[in-house]
């Protein structure tokens, strides 16, 4: 295999995406530890690399990408390989259940629209940014619900489970924008228009910010009921090095626009996976 399709693959890259599946667990009552590893293993170790090469292969990025700071080009080995990890994928996914092979198989194909020329969410501002923020939060929470719990659809529509799935949502839809603020150049050569743009550096934020402020209250609100005060006080304090180091680029930013750059951006996603993981963790190990 192709050094450029591995490095497209982003494996690494799954540890910012990784909060979500971690939450399921940590609220999970009934952990079937099968399913826990392979649902594991599909989310992270095929179908967001399938879903990140094939990306790669349809944008062809000169500039940086989310964990790739020197993106090198990308040849028709990696459409290639994208495409059968997402079908070893949806194999395995049937070991787990039918649902959960559905529910993997959507989020490939809105992954794959995402980038698709004859679809390209990606240009659409909104459109994107909710495609990202629903299928990556709430959607993923769901299906790794699903997944751990060895449960059916049905049995998941209950509201101590829509809660925190509906949080993550409100969680990325803030931090995405975030994503794209280093792109902007990159991404109007394509002729993409991200929520980003559309909000501007300062704007973008700004909008981050008050997101944080409203999830973060929210997930407060739903640990210190569904778990204990301690909980909901201990997930605040968790998040405080978000809190600074996002605050401290805020006004390096104000003083020099550059400064929203590729390295800030991975800093800023690899402190928030890391606290959130570790939280999580320990949540689900208390």
């Amino acid at each position: 295999m192709k050094k450029s399709t591995i490095l497209h693959l982003r494996i690494p890259f799954s540890f910012f995406l990784l909060p979500v599946f971690l939450l399921a667990v940590a609220v999970s009552e009934h952990i079937h530890q099968q399913n826990l590893i392979l649902s594991f293993f599909i989310l992270h170790l095929l179908v967001y690399p399938a879903s990140n090469g094939y990306n790669s292969y349809f944008d062809k990025d000169e500039g940086s990408i989310g964990g790739l700071k020197h993106p090198p080009k990308v040849s028709r080995q990696l459409y290639y390989v994208s495409l059968l990890m997402d079908a070893l994928g949806l194999a395995l996914a049937l070991v787990i259940s039918f649902e959960f092979l559905l529910m993997i198989f959507i989020y490939g194909a809105v992954s794959k629209a995402y980038s698709h020329p004859s679809i390209r969410l990606k240009k659409y501002p909104l459109i994107g940014w909710l495609a990202a923020g629903v299928f990556q939060g709430y959607f993923t929470f769901l299906l790794s619900y699903i997944a751990v719990n060895d449960i059916s659809f049905s049995e998941s529509l209950n509201w101590s489970i829509q809660f925190p799935g509906i949080l993550s949502t409100m969680l990325l839809l803030g931090s995405y924008p975030m994503t794209q603020i280093y792109q902007h150049d990159e991404d109007m050569k394509r002729g993409d228009i991200t929520i980003s743009q559309k909000l501007g550096i300062l704007g973008t934020f700004h909008f981050t910010a008050l997101s944080f402020m409203i999830s973060s209250g929210g997930f407060f609100f739903y640990f210190m009921n569904e778990f204990s005060l301690n909980t909901g006080l201990l997930f605040s304090a968790a998040m405080f090095p978000v809190l600074l180091y996002f605050g401290s680029w805020y006004f390096r930013v104000r003083n020099d626009r550059t400064k929203a750059d590729y390295s800030s951006t991975m800093r800023l996603n690899l402190i928030s996976s890391a606290v959130l993981n570790a939280f999580f963790i320990y949540l689900r190990l208390s």
